[in-house]
């Protein structure tokens, strides 16, 4: 096996790790605040509204965006890491 294989598939089971480990956060973010967990977060208010219900209507999406920006993030250094940045 090529070297600049090698190098590919390990850039993969690296990114593949890493989305995994982000999706996984978003959910736990959607699913577990907003469904799971809403009776618990419901006691706390923010802005006026149940946190519970927050969540389930915005936070999740926020928390999205977010994790948008830090895979952005983490793939640039991860292209700079393995030689495949543009630069």
């Amino acid at each position: 096996m090529s070297e600049k294989k090698s190098k590919a598939i390990a850039y993969w089971k690296e990114n593949i790790k890493y989305l995994s480990i982000l999706l996984t956060l978003w959910f736990m973010v959607s699913y577990g605040a907003g469904i799971l967990f809403k009776d618990a977060l419901n006691e706390i208010r923010l802005g006026g509204f149940k946190l519970g219900f927050w969540f389930a209507q915005q936070g999740s999406i926020y928390v999205f965006v977010i994790l948008i920006f830090v895979y952005v993030r983490i793939m640039n250094k991860l292209d700079k890491k393995y030689g495949f940045d543009e630069e």
